[in-house]
């Protein structure tokens, strides 16, 4: 980005980052739709963040596979034919063909190039190359596809493109015994379903939807009853540097969830969960679901989302109140809050609107906004950098 570029970046919003939170103003509309704005995101953010490729279930077998696509960029992740889970470069070696078109699959451990038959192992070294042995000072070994940082934490594994970023155990201290602590059958979890939507909205008006309750009993009739099923007196929202989480007990009077009727014997730590790894990835489980879910946003351009649905489950058969409450989502609130995200989207461009007030109490209460705050301050500082 030019100094030019920079400098119109920051016109009117210098020291933004430095508000009281409970007397804030928001992000700037055009923060939400600026060209500019979402180029420096995408550098600056998101090519250099941890992205969530999958849980380890998903990469038991040898050549199984999952590819991330992100900004044209295209990632494997798979485990090769030594039994190692590594992430490559979605790219043949010869003449940049894309090697793996499928979301998921498996190889056998082998994958071969559609155009000219170049096969690699899912490691990313190259295994055999037709007519190699004729060429001149052909190494193989120089053809291996580049590598990418792979990290594990919480029973899920990240992709991150830049090699100098900060581990995930220096970004996120405790949010791995944080998921832990709430699924403690982390390990056993495998993938149930999985559902991708294009949302025409950008990706914070989704995240900022996400990351408060002060809408849980105003807006739609399926965030009303998602109020009912939770003590909401016991809804906490709390923010770590670059994590957060908000969680309430469960209601336990609650006789039914999702249309399905309850069994007698609730457990007593049901609850309510969502934890948050900046930039994009959310991790939760609704009350009496017996599932964790995914909720991923992934940027396509400034004002277009793809929102990614994951649902795992510990059960060796899904349980018929975990199928309900994927419907309900799925068909219910998944919808409910997309049409708000639309909503905002198209007011944003009003010339009737620039900044709101953060609604931010001094106790940081269950219908406080101050982890949209926090979110908004760790994009800005994303963007421009720490401001003194």
């Amino acid at each position: 980005m030019s100094s030019i570029e920079s400098l119109k970046l920051r016109t009117s919003i210098d020291g933004w980052d430095r508000q009281d939170p409970e007397q804030a103003f928001t992000l700037p509309s055009r923060y939400f739709f600026d060209e500019a704005l979402f180029k420096a995101e995408r550098d600056n953010i998101f090519l250099r963040s941890w992205h969530v490729a999958g849980h380890l279930s998903e990469f038991a077998e040898i050549g199984q596979y999952v590819v991330c696509d992100l900004f044209g960029q295209s990632i494997v992740i798979a485990r090769s034919r030594a039994g190692t889970i590594r992430a490559f470069h979605n790219v043949c070696q010869h003449r940049g063909n894309r090697l793996l078109e499928e979301r998921r699959g498996n190889t056998g451990g082998i994958v071969r190039c559609a155009y000219h038959s170049w096969c690699y192992e899912m490691d990313g070294t190259l295994r055999s190359a037709p007519r190699c042995e004729r060429i001149k000072n052909f190494d193989k070994e120089a053809f291996a596809i580049p590598q990418v940082r792979l990290e594990e934490l919480g029973g899920f594994l990240y992709f991150n493109l830049d090699p100098n970023a900060p581990s995930l155990a220096e970004l996120f201290p405790g949010a791995d015994e944080e998921m832990h602590r709430v699924f403690p059958s982390l390990a056993n979890m495998r993938l149930i379903e999985e559902a991708d939507v294009i949302v025409p909205a950008n990706w914070k008006v989704i995240m900022d939807n996400s990351i408060e309750g002060y809408h849980f009993k105003l807006s739609g009739p399926c965030h009303i009853d998602l109020a009912k099923l939770i003590d909401f007196k016991g809804y906490r929202l709390t923010k770590r540097d670059n994590w957060w989480t908000y969680i309430a007990p469960a209601n336990l009077e609650a006789g039914e969830a999702y249309g399905v009727k309850l069994r007698s014997d609730l457990n007593p730590g049901e609850c309510f969960f969502n934890i948050g790894l900046w930039p994009n990835n959310t991790f939760y489980t609704f009350p009496f679901s017996e599932f964790l879910g995914t909720f991923i946003m992934i940027p396509l351009d400034a004002e277009r989302s793809l929102l990614r649905f994951g649902y795992y489950s510990a059960n060796e058969q899904t349980a018929e109140v975990s199928k309900a409450c994927m419907r309900w989502m799925n068909e219910e609130l998944g919808p409910e809050d997309i049409a708000l995200n639309i909503s905002v989207q198209k007011g944003l461009h009003s010339m009737g609107y620039d900044q709101g007030r953060y609604m931010i109490d001094a106790e940081r209460s269950n219908e406080s906004e101050h982890l949209v705050h926090h979110f908004h301050r760790l994009v800005f500082q994303g963007i421009h950098g720490a401001q003194r």
